[in-house]
């Protein structure tokens, strides 16, 4: 520990600077003992080299032996290594630095990551510091010298003139550090800090725990497969919380509706078909169960993609995942979903890090991308449009199949081996390895179970209306399929409500009442009675309609 702060370790080394390192430890023991792995017992062949034999050199003649030797290396493979510039003296300080702090002590600075705390930063002003912190989200946004002055002020006022507050510079870096860059509008920041959070941690620790669930528009302008014109869509992604692989995703023109969600959380069960263009380095890699045996089971040829039944689905709180049709599709499927906390975007971080990985790695690279913002958008994106709906997902499929499931996590490595090398593949077959794979595929019937809506629940009006009478549009599950003629304008009726001493029903935690989208099940009205506003209407005798100014 220094000054309260601890020291780099070889993980946080990335793996060409770690083999570097590694490299310089070889050279300074071979000076110390002759021996590249530093001991007899494991020499290399031909060592001792003459120069570094430590029964007949002595130590001063080693160092400069290994001084000659580097200055007569290739100037841009000493320079890799930092060694270009090399003495006894050199040589002295990093034997040192080894006896005190092993192979991390032979590691250039720059190698690891900036160490958090800093000895300037006393108690007195950390609570200064806090303390303007607590106070800048009620204000107006203000800049960072600002902020210096007011811990200034905090400091003077509550501890007096004798306690020093550090540079300028040093604030900047620790309020970065502590709080972020404070990018956020005061408004949001505001909003997040009213919101409670919760104390519990949820320890992810097995394939399809917890599954975030995620849409977003696509930032790629693709063309209609049935007219070819430039259309938006919007991409919907299931990914696994636990091996960060994309188990799911779909491709929704124009917005998306609670039904592709739902065909989204089928699709997280069942097992991905092998596609005519895919090769077998695509097909089911995962050690334990041949691929020949899930082809068997499935029916067909089954790509390297996780399948599963999600214990736990995380979403946000859109009306597309807030409906009951949604609720009872989860509870068909025996899953449990759990909300996403308000103004709490970190619950979802590995998701919407996904959308920017695909962005990064795919999407900005295809003809018809439009960008984040308009003011980055390129002169015509919609005529740069080539790819179909159809083709989109394809390659979407293909992408995600091939380079995303193999990509190494870096930030995402596990916490039993953070610095080994894992892909969301590899570590599915770990946990497949250790706990098993459930092979079990949804019932086709499933598939009509997702499109199912319940009807709505019977309210008190409909349940004691008499039984002579005919049935109300409203009382059928979809109210526009009845085909009776309305009036020249759509009416609504006043909503009923049910009394309090009415029993739950428990439908309403699964029905919703929705429309249909086709547009030949609505009713025959008139274009124009749709379009107009409800309101009074005009007699013959009232006269003209004045403007708000008196003029007709």
């Amino acid at each position: 520990m220094d000054g309260g702060r601890q020291r780099s370790q070889s993980e946080d080394l990335k793996d060409h600077d770690l083999t570097r390192a590694r490299i310089r430890m070889a050279h300074l023991l071979e000076v110390e003992t002759g021996y590249r792995s530093g001991s007899r017992y494991w020499a290399r062949p031909g060592e001792p080299r003459p120069e570094y034999d430590p029964e007949r050199t002595t130590l001063t003649e080693r160092r400069r032996a290994k001084v000659a030797e580097l200055k007569g290396m290739d100037h841009r493979e000493a320079k890799q290594l930092g060694l270009e510039w090399i003495s006894e003296r050199t040589l002295e300080r990093m034997a040192a630095k080894y006896a005190e702090h092993g192979l991390m002590g032979l590691a250039d600075g720059r190698w690891t990551p900036p160490l958090r705390g800093r000895r300037a930063i006393t108690e007195e002003v950390a609570e200064a510091i806090r303390a303007v912190h607590a106070e800048c989200p009620h204000r107006s946004k203000v800049s960072m010298r600002t902020k210096e002055r007011l811990i200034h002020q905090y400091v003077r006022e509550t501890f007096g003139p004798e306690v020093k507050v550090p540079h300028y510079t040093t604030l900047a870096k620790v309020w970065k550090e502590w709080f972020g860059s404070g990018g956020a509008r005061q408004r949001y920041v505001r909003s997040a800090a009213a919101v409670e959070t919760g104390t519990a941690i949820v320890v992810i620790s097995r394939p399809g725990q917890v599954v975030a669930l995620d849409t977003t528009p696509l930032p790629v302008k693709v063309l209609d497969d049935v007219f070819g014109v430039p259309i938006s869509v919007h991409l919907t992604l299931a990914l696994d919380a636990f091996s960060h692989s994309l188990v799911a995703f779909r491709l929704t023109p124009v917005s998306d509706s609670s039904v592709e969600v739902a065909m989204v959380l089928r699709d997280v069960l069942r097992p991905l078909p092998m596609r005519p263009d895919w090769g077998e380095e695509m097909e089911w890699p995962y050690p334990g169960v041949p691929a020949a045996l899930v082809a068997e089971f499935a029916g067909h040829r089954v790509a390297g993609l996780p399948f599963f039944a999600p214990e736990t689905v995380t979403t946000d709180h859109g009306s597309v995942y807030k409906n009951h049709h949604v609720v009872s599709v989860a509870r068909t499927l025996g899953s449990e979903l759990l909300p996403a906390r308000m103004m709490r975007p970190t619950d979802k971080a590995a998701c919407e890090r996904a959308f920017a990985g695909i962005q990064s790695l795919l999407l900005e690279m295809l003809l018809g991308y439009r960008g984040v913002d308009v003011a980055d958008r390129g002169a015509d994106p919609e005529g740069d449009a080539v790819w179909t709906l159809a083709e989109m997902e394809h390659l979407l499929a293909t992408w995600i199949v091939s380079v995303w499931q193999n990509r190494r996590l870096d930030q995402y490595a596990p916490a039993w081996d953070p610095g080994g090398r894992h892909s969301p593949n590899t570590l599915f077959a770990a946990a497949a390895a250790r706990d098993g794979i459930s092979l079990e595929i949804p019932e086709p019937d499933q598939y009509h179970a997702a499109h199912r809506r319940a009807p709505p629940p019977e309210t008190a009006a409909q349940a004691h209306r008499p039984a002579d009478r005919s049935p109300h549009p409203r009382d059928t599950a979809h109210p526009r399929r009845s085909g009776r003629p309305h009036p020249g304008r759509l009416e609504r009726p006043l909503p009923t409500h049910r009394p309090v001493t009415a029993a739950p029903d428990e439908n309403l935690l699964v029905g919703r009442l929705d429309h249909p989208r086709d547009p030949a099940l609505l009713p025959s009205v008139p274009r124009r009675s749709r379009l107009r506003r409800p309101g009074p209407q005009r007699g013959l005798d009232e006269g003209p309609r004045r403007s708000p100014t008196g003029t007709q």
